[in-house]
């Protein structure tokens, strides 16, 4: 897996699960991959369905290539106790797009702030260690619309410059769509003027998973 960069992230590619015991209490982790915060409240709903006679739900979660947004909840756990070590874990293996979840059971044994904070970053850490880790990629869509006749010379420049062709249209008037790493954008749209003399239209920018 590649190192995070200013346009690369890593996320897991599927649901996980981790569990921690001490002192009798069970921390049930679950991981999920999400893309957009609207995914969080769905998938709450459904822990809480099925671990109806647990005490504590509690969970964090964070989006996008520098972690924001976030949020962390402690369920009625000391403040900082639960929420914000499983961000920690999440943070501190450069993870976003990401949902955490950790179902306590009580075993009847109070383990103090302390003891709280170790449990839920221990099950958090037992989660994302058995995930299957992703790459995530910001990329920029163009257009390029030209006439028949540039249709080799446009053709050597997207394959001289590493895009990625997504749909084309060779009718009289000619166009494609392609993409690109984020941090390459620039350096494309200036070859496009400079060396082929024509200009590219941004499209929009998404997230991209790389197989």
């Amino acid at each position: 897996m590649e190192p995070s960069s200013a346009d690369r992230y890593h996320s897991i590619a599927k649901p996980s699960e981790g569990l921690y015991k001490e002192k009798g209490s069970r921390f049930i982790a679950l991981a999920y991959p999400i893309r957009s915060e609207s995914e969080v409240q769905p998938l709450l709903e459904e822990v809480r369905r099925t671990y109806h006679d647990a005490r504590h739900h509690c969970y964090a979660w964070r989006l996008g290539i520098h972690g924001e947004p976030y949020r962390v909840n402690d369920d009625g756990e000391p403040s900082g106790s639960a929420g914000r070590p499983i961000l920690g874990q999440m943070m501190s293996m450069e993870l976003s797009d990401l949902l955490v979840i950790v179902v306590r059971y009580f075993g009847g044994v109070k383990l103090g702030v302390g003891g709280l904070v170790q449990a839920y970053r221990a099950a958090t850490r037992e989660a994302l260690d058995a995930a299957t880790l992703s790459d995530k990629e910001i990329r920029m869509r163009f257009a390029v619309v030209f006439e028949y006749p540039r249709m080799n010379e446009v053709m050597r420049f997207v394959r001289e410059s590493g895009l990625e062709i997504e749909s084309t249209d060779f009718a009289v008037q000619c166009s494609l769509t392609a993409s690109i790493r984020e941090s390459r954008a620039g350096e494309v749209r200036t070859k496009a003027a400079s060396l082929f003399g024509f200009s590219l239209e941004t499209m929009d920018k998404f997230v991209y998973s790389p197989k």
